[in-house]
Parts: C-alpha cells; sequence; structure tokens
C-alpha cells in the first residue's frame, strides 16, 4: 500500500505543469501548483509512516493534503482520502469489496461537500463511473486487478467526457461557454490516481516470488 500510494503521488507531481496548464484553460490556473505541494507533503507522510494500519495511512495521507492545498482542491482531494481510510481503519489487507466500499463512501461525501453531480463538469465525473465499476466488479468477482483496470477506463473515459461539458461548478463556472473544449482538471487527476495505483498494483504482482 505504500508503494501504490507514493506512485500515485509522485505521479500526480510528475503531472504538475499538465494539471496547472488544464486549469489555466477553465479556473485560475494553480490546481497543479496546489497539488503538486499538496502530494509531495503526502509523499513524505507516506515515507515516514511505518505502523501497519491501511485507514491510518490513507488518512494521514489525506490530512496532509487537507493542510497544504488551499482552495477547494484539497477539501475534496485531502476528504477523499480520509473518507477510504475510515473504511480501512484497523485493516492491515483490503480486497476489492473493501476498496469499492472505501471509494463509495468518499464519492457520498464529495457529494455533500460539494453538491455535485455527473455533468456538472468536476472530479465527480471520473469518480462516479471508477466507483460505479468497482462495485460492479465486486458483485461479479472479478479479481482487483481486472477491477482496477476497467475502473480506470471508466475514469479516463469520465475524465475525458468533461471536454464536452460547460462548468457548473467551482470558479470555472463563471467562464460559461468558454470551458468547452476542455477536460476539468480535477476529473484528470481522479484519473491519473487511479492509473498511478493500477500501475503500482501491476508492478507490485510482477515483482512477486
Amino acid at each position: 500500500m505504500k508503494d501504490l500510494l507514493l506512485n500515485v503521488a509522485e505521479e500526480i507531481m510528475r503531472q504538475k505543469d499538465y494539471l496547472t496548464k488544464l486549469d489555466a484553460a477553465c479556473g485560475d490556473g494553480d490546481f497543479g501548483v496546489g497539488m503538486y505541494i499538496g502530494f509531495k507533503n503526502a509523499k513524505t507522510s507516506i515515507k515516514h509512516y511505518e505502523e501497519g494500519n491501511i485507514g491510518s495511512l490513507l488518512e494521514k495521507v489525506g490530512y496532509a493534503i487537507l493542510s497544504s492545498v488551499g482552495g477547494a482542491s484539497g477539501p475534496l482531494f485531502g476528504t477523499i482520502f480520509v473518507e477510504v481510510g475510515k473504511v480501512a481503519k484497523g485493516k492491515s489487507e483490503i480486497n476489492l469489496q473493501h476498496l469499492a466500499t472505501m471509494f463509495d463512501m468518499a464519492l457520498q461525501k464529495v457529494y455533500q461537500l460539494g453538491g455535485t453531480k455527473v455533468g456538472d463538469k468536476t472530479l465527480v465525473d471520473a469518480l462516479e463511473p471508477a466507483v460505479n465499476v468497482l462495485k460492479k466488479a465486486s458483485n461479479e468477482g472479478l479479481n482487483l486487478m481486472e477491477a482496477l483496470k476497467k475502473a480506470t477506463e471508466a475514469a479516463e473515459k469520465g475524465a475525458e467526457a468533461t471536454k464536452n461539458l460547460v462548468a457548473r461548478q467551482g470558479k470555472a463556472r463563471y467562464l460559461g461557454e468558454e470551458t468547452l473544449g476542455h477536460p476539468d482538471p480535477g476529473a484528470v487527476a481522479i484519473y491519473l490516481i487511479f492509473k498511478a495505483m493500477l500501475s503500482a498494483y501491476q508492478s507490485c504482482l510482477s515483482h512477486k516470488p
């Protein structure tokens, strides 16, 4: 789990300029820098974590983001990790059923915080389809690798689909039609998180004896 989360943090940090460019097109251009700072802070927390409690580790990641990222991004992305951590509290291992429940709880909290829904051109456009796929995969008895692949694909499609939407939430809503043709940076960040989780899990399995 530490390797998986480190990969997530490093991927978001690598994509700082790309996320900034996306936000400059339909926001105030500070999203990439904010996410870089938040996930850099999270990376430090991950490296220094020595306990065997997955939930506690995830919560630390969330609070590291919450404490260092301003605007709406910090509360939303920080809350996602805090909420998945609450579900995994006390666990030293998690399976697909756990993961589906973890992200579903995070999604419900995001709904409460932002009052958003699919179609508003926010991170929900990528997160909701990914969560739905995880829940479906869990019910169908798929393995974790298959589920993560499908969830990553769903998040990517959801993020890509935001190009064709007009922003209805956040600062971008003031730009109206000008946001057409540009993907939402928050939705793209959700896709990058799932992509990084999948990559780390694939790497982990390939190095298993």
